[in-house]
């Protein structure tokens, strides 16, 4: 049975840095893909960043060359550098796994293991 489990959320100023964690225990994510969403409420869930098991990474809009995405596959763990935060990333962060063999994508679609979400709140 597959857990995942989300650490890092909080607080920060603006202009500080977070880290996120997601670890998908009892799966193998040699194969796949993994990812990171956030949503606020009343919104779409966004797309932040995927990375491919070869460590390609795609970075949404908003987020490019703030946040690093990265992966430990040996430790099932995703990872979420966040730097220049500003009050916009504030949203609630989910962490995701892909069936195996796709590749990535900031769309929901194929992505089969999600974490319970973090909260990230950036005060101005």
């Amino acid at each position: 049975q597959v857990q995942v489990a989300e650490s890092g959320g909080g607080l920060a100023r603006a202009g500080g840095s977070l880290r996120l964690s997601c670890t998908f225990s009892g799966l193998n994510v040699d194969d796949r893909a993994m990812a990171w969403f956030r949503q606020v409420p009343d919104n779409e869930r966004e797309g932040v960043a995927s990375i491919g098991p070869g460590d390609y990474t795609i970075y949404g809009v908003s987020v490019e060359g703030r946040f690093t995405a990265s992966r430990d596959n040996a430790k099932s763990t995703l990872y979420l550098q966040m730097d220049k935060l500003v009050p916009a990333d504030t949203a609630r962060y989910y962490c995701a796994a892909r069936r195996p063999r796709l590749g990535v994508t900031l769309l929901a679609e194929g992505y089969e293991y999600w974490g319970q979400g973090t909260q990230v709140t950036v005060s101005s």
